[in-house]
């Protein structure tokens, strides 16, 4: 589904991602790991449209996206739920949602897909009218991520979903990814707790310094202590 290749991306004279690839298939989930200042977000923000590579190629489903506009790449399929959610505080849950389907003409397509977000994710069908702003961490995620597939995506990207969550939440997080995962979605899980990316993806990558310094299954990585060490300073 998404094909990364050798992408570079350079801050003025500065190199951030060098020669980085890895492969998304269809209806898996895979992970990206590393700490801070790794290239993670970087990542993140050129194959949605954000940051334009020096050189390099990002394929969804076999079409080129690398260097389009950020609209652009979402109606090709690829959407993005950010960091620190960013909900609309102010907006309800619902407005939240038709904010989330912008690309989509058909008013009976935006009802069914409301109504679907409700059955996935039934907090938010209870608190269909209240302010986003009004809703604990852990509901603004969900509300992030139905938002998100309001665009009805074949790839999404998450960027960090369990950060500032209890456990507990977290635990949820990684059911709805899971549930997702069910349904056929191709998924991107940026993440810095590895046991969200064990216990949610199949397989995983490491980036150290903007290169991807190991591949593996995600299951493997709490036993492997030189990758937690070496590479996640676990």
């Amino acid at each position: 589904m998404l094909a990364v290749a050798h992408l570079n991306v350079w801050y003025g004279v500065t190199e951030i991602l060098r020669d980085v690839s890895f492969d998304v298939p269809d209806g898996r989930i895979v992970a990206l790991l590393g700490g801070n200042g790794s290239g993670k977000t970087t990542i993140l923000n050129t194959l949605t449209g954000l940051v334009k590579p020096r050189a390099g190629s990002v394929l969804l489903a076999g079409e080129e996206c690398a260097g389009l506009r950020a609209d652009q790449i979402v109606r090709k399929g690829m959407v993005q739920v950010p960091q620190g959610r960013e909900v609309f505080q102010s907006m309800s849950v619902v407005e939240n949602l038709e904010m989330g389907a912008a690309t989509r003409r058909d008013r009976a397509e935006l009802r069914a897909g409301i109504e679907d977000m409700m059955g996935l994710f039934p907090t938010l069908a209870r608190k269909s009218r209240q302010r986003a702003g009004s809703l604990s961490g852990g509901e603004q995620q969900m509300l992030a991520i139905a938002r998100a597939l309001m665009a009805r995506p074949r790839c999404l990207l998450m960027d960090e979903p369990s950060a500032g969550l209890s456990p507990v939440v977290v635990d949820t997080m990684i059911d709805a990814i899971l549930a997702l995962h069910r349904r056929g979605l191709t998924i991107l899980l940026v993440e810095q707790n590895v046991g969200v990316a064990a216990a949610a993806a199949d397989s995983a990558h490491v980036l150290q310094n903007g290169e991807i310094a190991f591949s593996g299954p995600a299951a493997s990585l709490l036993d492997n202590p030189e990758v937690l060490r070496s590479y996640l300073g676990r």
